[in-house]
Formats: structure tokens, sequence, C-alpha cells
């Protein structure tokens, strides 16, 4: 990831101003330690803070066409430069960057090309010939990139809040899969598949070859590098996939002949915590070059001001997630990897997150998908690019592929529904793409293993640990006073209080706080669905352990509720064979 800030129609156009876009450029500069680059020209500043994953020794940016009139800054990945270089040929390209691409683009299609890019983005563009400007961000919202709007008349450009919070009187977070143009006047939607409307239904019958084959496309295309990688492995179903497909196809990619042809993993979790034992069952059968690593639940609480401040937000299960996985990057780049994969999306995209158990038809089912997909920029697509990109590391996400989630959101949604009478637990369309007997890519137990959320898998004593800290800080009476304190997005428990103080002491402007999301949520649901069980209204909580009488290991309060109020086994339902792949846990669905 690289830091990029923009502003455009700035009325000081003073030595004094270029410091300060300076300055406030190198607030970024964690995201890209390897260069630093600014241009200015009239009212127009861009400047660039580069991490170098492809061509480190001439990617600097910004980037030009060949007469230097056209100007970009590009934080990501374009994964298909190589093919549109081909069908740009009587340009002359100056680097072997893959973001170069933009420029180029640009000249032959105007504004209409951002479709045609295949990676996670979000880029500045300046066209020097008129001072036109666009701004854009990727599909899902995988790179993080916010705009904002001077007195002066300004409008800026930053990958993060910090850049411009003190210097914009307005910010907000750029919405992904829009494009801004100064000549067409504001934002519009560049990104229109047919699942984004959630009205259409669709009603493709489910073909496990054929999303087996998009994802394994997706992984294969993300191990375009020219620097140290590797794969975060927390042992549930989405990394070990990511890493099973990437171990078996590593061998054929350039990246092998540069840096081997073992995969090194990465994990982290509390001592004993359930990640730490599946990823290393799961990097033994794949033969991975695995690295776990440890964090007491002190070390965790200590971070916690860092990780507000890199990752912007008071969301409680985003600080929940983020924290362990800061912590993993600042590891991860002490062995000098620059990149790494990562499993995000796949809950969203398949309905695994366990309170799917409960959706009502395969209408609500889908429409959910739709509104988790769309939200992803708000929750685990801006964890893993601000935890990672605080110490310099890159994470790709293999499942936010834009031809793998057309292919995944066509399904008819009545096969990804949970339905114990006939085996088909979270995820069953996933799991069952690659439960290969012949070949296998990972073991039974590991391919059928039930979803845990990554705060709860680094271990379940991290979330009490987190309560219990709050709890020291935050009085009765100031959580009693919490909705006159905090007016917009008021903290209902003293977790979220203790996350809010630190953040609007932080980022005290009210645009800062207006960018991050609320509203009731059960085990990460949206506000919508928390309406399909009477019973989670009462257990507002994000750890899957809040999924009342499904979660595994849920919360004890809610085993009692459940067994007062009657239940299925689950396991029991399932064919011999998959009793056997679940192992022995035992998931109890509320009846």
């Amino acid at each position: 990831m690289c830091g990029i800030l923009a502003v455009f129609g700035c009325l000081d156009t003073s030595q004094a101003k270029r410091a300060r876009v300076l300055e406030l450029s190198r607030r970024l500069r964690h995201r890209g330690p390897d260069w630093s680059g600014l241009y200015h020209s009239g009212h127009s500043f861009l400047a660039h803070q580069r991490l170098a994953i492809v061509d480190p020794a001439s990617g600097d940016q910004p980037l030009y066409n060949e007469d230097r009139q056209i100007v970009v800054t590009v934080n990501g990945e374009i994964y298909n430069h190589e093919k549109l270089r081909e069908q740009l040929n009587s340009h002359k390209f100056n680097t072997g960057s893959d973001c170069e691409i933009v420029a180029h683009l640009y000249e032959d299609y105007g504004e209409e090309f951002v479709n045609m890019l295949d990676g996670m983005f979000s880029f500045v563009l300046l066209d020097t010939r008129d001072q036109s400007f666009i701004a854009a961000r990727d599909a899902f919202g995988i790179t993080s990139l916010y705009i904002g709007w001077g007195l002066d008349g300004s409008v800026w450009f930053a990958s993060e809040m910090k850049a411009l919070h003190d210097d914009c009187e307005r910010f907000e977070s750029f919405p992904p899969g829009h494009i801004y143009s100064s000549k067409q006047g504001g934002l519009r939607r560049w990104y229109n598949p047919p699942w984004y409307s959630e009205s259409l239904i669709p009603s493709t019958p489910y073909d496990p070859l054929v999303l087996r084959r998009a994802f394994e496309k997706a992984v294969i295309k993300r191990l375009m590098t020219d620097v140290p990688f590797g794969v975060l492995l927390s042992g549930g179903l989405d990394s070990s996939l990511v890493a099973a497909v990437a171990a078996r196809h590593l061998a054929t990619t350039n990246a092998a002949k540069q840096w081997g042809e073992q995969l090194h993993s990465f994990c982290v979790g509390l001592q004993g915590s359930p990640d730490l034992k599946a990823a290393k069952e799961v990097a033994e059968y794949l033969g991975t070059f695995h690295h776990e690593f440890h964090f007491t639940v002190q070390d965790g609480i200590d971070a916690i001001e860092d990780v507000i401040y890199h990752v912007e937000t008071y969301d409680v299960t985003t600080i929940r997630a983020s924290t362990p996985m800061f912590l993993m990057s600042r590891k991860i780049k002490s062995l000098g990897v620059k990149m790494v994969l990562s499993g995000e999306g796949s809950d969203e995209i398949f309905g695994g997150y366990l309170y799917f158990h409960k959706a009502p038809n395969r209408e609500e089912f889908h429409q959910e998908t739709c509104r988790k997909i769309k939200a992803l920029h708000m929750y685990d697509c801006l964890r893993a690019n601000k935890s990672t990109s605080a110490w310099g590391v890159e994470a790709r996400v293999p499942f936010l592929d834009k031809e793998f989630i057309n292919i995944a959101m066509d399904i008819d949604p009545d096969w990804k529904m949970v339905k114990p009478d006939i085996g088909r637990i979270e995820k069953w369309v996933l799991r069952k793409a690659f439960d290969e007997e012949q070949n296998p890519y990972l073991p039974k137990h590991i391919l059928y293993r039930q979803k845990e959320q990554f705060s709860d898998g680094v271990g379940y004593s991290w979330i009490d640990g987190l309560k219990s800290h709050a709890a020291e800080h935050v009085t009765d009476t100031m959580l009693g006073n919490a909705k006159y304190i905090f007016p917009h997005n008021t903290p209902t428990t003293k977790e979220a209080y203790y996350y809010r103080t630190i953040f609007e002491r932080l980022y005290p402007q009210n645009a800062a706080r207006l960018t991050v999301p609320g509203g009731p949520s059960v085990a990460c649901s949206s506000a919508k669905a928390v309406e399909w069980d009477d019973g989670w209204a009462g257990n507002l909580d994000p750890s899957g352990r809040a999924a009342l009488g499904v979660h595994a290991s849920a919360y004890q309060e809610s085993k009692n509720s459940v067994a007062a109020n009657g239940s299925v086994d689950m396991l029991g339902k399932l064919p011999p064979t998959m009793k056997e792949n679940v192992g022995a846990r035992q998931i109890v669905i509320k009846g």
C-alpha cells in the first residue's frame, strides 16, 4: 500500500503551502516508507508515499504520460496491467510499474477507463492541459480513500483521514466503486454489477468447478510481486483456502523464481488460541514455512490507542480484530516481508457469519450479502488495509476479485443457505467446491471448521480482557450520560465508550465521527438482520459468540437461554461422513 495526498484549486500556492502539503503527506509515510514524491503546478499539489511492490527500482511516483501532461498518483495494484499494455502499443512506458497504465488509459479512453482496471486501487489524476482532475476508488473499497473540502474552495484527497482532518472544513470517506470528476462536477458510480440493486435475486445453479476455478484464478493473479511475500493463515476456512491455492500454484509464477517455491505463512494469537492450533496444522499439511506470533491481552490493550490512530474508527468489532492484525503486521515487516494474501470478503459473499443460520428465506439471505459487501470498506477492508499499512505491509484479498464476485453473487442464494437437515453448514458452496477426494486442498475437518471471527479466533480471553479493561476505566455514570456526550452513534457499552473517548481525542472534528458507521449488530450482522431473531435484540455484540444457539462456544448465558427454549443438535442431522469432518465441536441451532 502507498499513501496519496492531493489538493486541487488551492488559492495559496506559496512555498509555505508546498511545505504544508509535504508535512501532511508525511503523516502517511508509514503506508509508503520506500520513497516520497511531490508534484506542484499552479493551484494543484499531488504527493505520494511509496511502498514498492512491483518494479521497486523505477516505479517512483507521481507517474506521467509521455509528454508529462498527465500526472497520476496511485495506491494499490493493477493485476491486468500487462494485458492492458498490449492494448496500448502506441504508447511508450517509462517504468515497469503496474500503476503507469492509468495515465495512458486516460489518454486513450478519457474518464471511462476505470472499469477496465482489474485490481485494488485508489488514484488521483491531473490533466494539466485544462487543469481538470479525477479521483477513483476500487469496486469494494479495498484501498482506503477520503475526500475533503477547504474553506478556499479547494478539493482534497488522501489515503487516510489524518492527512485531511486539520486542514479541511469537511471530509468524508470516498465511496467505493465511484469516480470524482471536476469536469462533470462530482461523484458518479462506475461499478454497476447486477447484484448491486439487491432486488434482483439470482437463479443460476451452483457449479462447484466454476467457483473453484474462479477463485484459483483470483489467487494466482495476486502473486504478482517483486518483493518477499506470504499469506495470513488463521486456520479458518477462508485463509486456509487462500494458502492452499497459493501453495499449489506458486511454483508456476515469476514470484517463485525470485523468492523460492515454499510459501511463508503467518498467524497470531494468545497462547493456546483456536487459530494457532488450526493454523499450525494447515501449515504442516501444506508445507509452508510457518511463523507463529504470540501476544498477551496486555500487549493488545497497550496498543489500542495506536490502533485507533491508524485504523481511524471507534467501531468495536473493527478495533477488536485490528489489534492482533496490527501487532502481527509489525512482526511480519521485521522479517522483510512487504506483501501478504488475506481472506477477507468470503463471509460477506457466502453468508458465512453465524447469524446467517437464521436467514428466513433466499431473498433476505441474498439482500443481506449485498448489504455486507457494500459495507466492507467501513469494516473488514478498512481493518485489513490500515492494520497492515501501519507497518508498510500490503494486504491483498483474492475473495474480493471482481470476476470471482460476479460468479459467486450470481449463484441462486438457496444454495448458500444453511440447511442442517441435508448437511449444509455456513459457506457450504465454498467448502464443497474445494472438497476434492483425489488431491485434497485441505484436511476435511479444516474444510468444515465452524466460522470463527478473527477477534474470537485469536483467543476468547482477548475480547473478555478488553471488556474488563474498559469496565475499569468507564463508570456506570459515564455510560449513563453517554447520550449527552456522544449524541451521534451513542456508545451502549463500556467498551464502546472507552474506544470512543480515544477516537475523539485523536480526531475531534464532527466530520471524523461521521465517517464511522453505527447501528445495532449481532455477530457482525447489519441492523436489518438483527430482526431475524427476537432473542438477539438483548444480546447485541459483534462477537460471533453472540449468535445465540449457533456458535459452539457461545456466551454462557446464551447457552442457558438456548437450553431453556429448546434446541436442535445440528450435528445429529448431518450425514455420518460430515460429522467426522466437523470434528468434536457441536453446533447447536435454536429450535
